[in-house]
């Protein structure tokens, strides 16, 4: 089952330091791939008419720029992960 950021919600408050981590780590990779999603639907809306854009105020550089560097800290958190000894591969 995927984690959705309510299923976070307890884990941000454990006094576990390593439980709170895990939270940041879904709640962030959660967000990232909604925006994936997101963009990769604007940019095929560019490429095939039939599909049809999805509203948004933002242009489509800067939503993927976010995309970029979101990526980055998830690479940058699954490093502390390892280093750390964290488990980020919970089951919900």
């Amino acid at each position: 089952m995927a984690w959705t950021l309510k299923d976070t919600a307890l884990c941000m408050v454990n006094s576990d330091y390593k439980e709170r981590f895990f939270a940041e780590y879904m709640q962030t990779k959660i967000r990232y791939e909604k925006l994936k999603a997101y963009c990769n639907r604007i940019e095929a809306s560019h490429l095939i008419p039939q599909i049809e854009e999805p509203p948004h105020d933002c242009p489509l550089t800067l939503l993927r720029e976010q995309q970029h560097i979101m990526g980055n800290y998830l690479r940058i958190l699954e490093l502390r992960a390892v280093i750390e000894d964290i488990n980020i591969d919970h089951e919900n």
